[in-house]
């Protein structure tokens, strides 16, 4: 496997940053999670501008442009012959010295990992996937702006591991009001009486890539789609659920904390959207 780092393309065991590198010690950067399929970077143009936004937001000066950011994940993905697979495209703050001064870090750090990832079982997409309601709480965006894709992800791995001590694939996460945020590491929809509903930006929500297009495709198909507050008791009284992410593309939940959502199988609106999905990856 090759690795972009910093300009060149390194074998795995070779690419390497400094343990003095602000993004080992204390998660300060951002980073983005990109499908490809058939060789195109699937929102690719989305997906660079998020980085540099949040980059932006964070004071982390990426030291290439746009135009070299998409040529490094295309030649991530020429030296590893993939057309099909997932890009982790990172930037850390780069090596400085022991405290949290981001001043101390002259330049920061860029890589590109091409790979494949399978976050759930195959099967699940087909039959639905059973989550839980962690008590982990998303982090508020009083403290943290929710638009910024930062390395620092324990409060999701915190909720994560909730969901896998309950033997499931993944937790949804409320935020400080106690409203419906977003799941570790997706976005959540819930269908009510053949409408969609999604948590707005204000729940403290990442505004997802894969959300937003699945909230186009809902306009194309004329499905009544619609941002709204989220409580838990909606989410167990909901007709339908699923949920949205690159890595995760769009996978039905059809249980929660163990009580069957509606007849506890994928509804109509569900499989229709993921039907809708995989035909607009596929143009």
């Amino acid at each position: 496997m090759k690795i972009w780092l910093d300009g060149r393309l390194a074998d795995k065991a070779d690419a390497r940053l400094s343990v003095f590198d602000h993004g080992t010690l204390y998660g300060d950067g951002v980073f983005e999670g990109i499908r490809v399929y058939s060789g195109k970077i699937f929102e690719c143009q989305a997906h660079v501008e998020r980085l540099f936004a949040s980059a932006a937001k964070v004071r982390l000066t990426i030291p290439y442009t746009r135009q070299q950011i998409v040529e490094a994940m295309q030649q991530t993905l020429a030296a590893n012959a993939m057309t099909d697979g997932y890009i982790r495209l990172v930037v850390t703050r780069g090596e400085g010295t022991l405290g949290l001064s981001p001043f101390k870090c002259p330049r920061g750090s860029v890589f590109v990992i091409a790979d494949q990832i399978e976050l759930y079982p195959r099967e699940m997409y087909d039959r639905g996937m059973p989550v839980i309601v962690a008590r982990t709480r998303r982090t508020s965006p009083t403290m943290l702006d929710p638009s910024v894709k930062s390395l620092n992800y324990l409060n999701n791995i915190m909720a994560k591991l909730e969901a896998l001590d309950a033997g499931v694939g993944e937790a949804i996460m409320l935020n400080d009001r106690g409203e419906v945020s977003e799941a570790t590491g997706d976005n959540i929809f819930i269908i009510k009486g053949g409408g969609v509903l999604t948590p707005p930006v204000s729940a403290g929500i990442l505004q997802g890539v894969t959300r937003r297009v699945v909230m186009e495709l809902c306009a194309a198909a004329g499905i009544d789609c619609r941002e709204q507050t989220i409580l838990p008791a909606e989410l167990y009284a909901a007709d339908e659920c699923f949920l949205t992410g690159t890595a995760a593309e769009v996978i039905p939940v059809t249980k929660i904390d163990n009580r069957p959502i509606a007849s506890g199988e994928v509804g109509p609106i569900s499989r229709r959207l993921i039907k809708a999905f995989y035909e607009f990856i596929r143009r």
